[in-house]
């Protein structure tokens, strides 16, 4: 079995920051692209982030130049570092990994994380 479990959601002022943390543990032999996606009441779950096993990134227009995407490969662990954020980034945050076991890679989902952006 493989579990990601996310952590570091709450409650933050508009213009605060907040780091987001999802470890990966189980029958692993490799993680390849990680993610991180967002749902908010209502609306389509979202992309917000992805970052390649070599780092390489891609973000959501709506949080270039404020969010940050970043992995540990030694710790199974992707990160997600929220500047400046607004009260439109309030939203479950999803944690996303494309992983590989018994010689198959599929995806996998984390239970999510509260983050509330509100004064």
């Amino acid at each position: 079995q493989v579990q990601l479990v996310e952590s570091g959601g709450g409650l933050v002022q508009p213009g605060g920051s907040l780091r987001l943390s999802c470890a990966a543990s189980g029958s692993i032999v490799s993680i390849y692209l990680m993610g991180w996606y967002r749902q908010a009441p209502g609306k389509q779950r979202e992309l917000v982030a992805t970052i390649t096993r070599g780092g390489n990134t891609n973000y959501a227009d709506s949080v270039k130049g404020r969010f940050t995407i970043s992995r540990d490969n030694a710790k199974n662990t992707v990160y997600l570092q929220m500047s400046s954020l607004k009260p439109e980034d309030t939203a479950v945050y999803y944690c996303n990994a494309d992983i590989e076991r018994l010689s198959l890679i599929k995806g996998y989902w984390g239970q999510g994380t509260q983050v509330t952006v509100s004064s």
